[in-house]
């Protein structure tokens, strides 16, 4: 029998009690020392880059401006194109570290829409391969990630430093 090993999931499928407040405020705001802690790849002068804890795929990034707005037209124009810019530098990076076949990128704007923190808007890259949707999702109710979220952090941070 073959195991599949996902601890870092444990704390969202047990429905452990999360955090009060935005995580996002709480991560930009934290020290530098503490990035890695919190998965947080990259900063630039109005967004952040970040691992998702709990991704779809392997690589799932998250894209977040520094201020707590809850939509891209309540940002200023220089926050919109910092955004886009690091979105463009993070589809560049995965694509040499880890070489998937493509992406989705997207946002859930709104409870309804799935938004985990609807107050404050970010962007989603979800890697993608052919056949990384299979029969796990669907009859076993489990999704398989194939690298540590540790693992894909130090290939990251090594492009970005570059």
């Amino acid at each position: 029998m073959n195991r599949i090993w996902a601890p870092w999931r444990k704390r969202y499928v047990s429905g452990e009690k999360k955090t009060r407040g935005c995580l996002f405020c709480r991560v930009v705001r934290a020290p530098a020392r503490k990035d890695k802690t919190h998965l947080l790849l990259h900063r630039t002068p109005h967004s952040f880059l970040m691992l998702n804890r709990y991704p779809y795929n392997n690589g799932h990034l998250m894209i977040v401006p520094h201020r707590h707005v809850p939509s891209l037209a309540r940002l200023k124009d220089n926050e919109r194109l910092d955004l886009l810019k690091l979105l463009d530098r993070s589809l560049e990076i995965l694509a040499k570290a880890i070489h998937p076949q493509g992406f989705n990128v997207g946002m859930n704007l709104g409870r309804a829409a799935g938004a985990g923190f609807p107050g404050h808007v970010h962007i989603h890259i979800v890697p993608r391969w052919v056949g990384d949707t299979n029969f796990m999702p669907i009859l076993g109710e489990t999704k398989v990630i194939s690298d540590s979220l540790q693992a894909v952090y130090q290939a990251l941070s090594r492009l970005l430093k570059r």
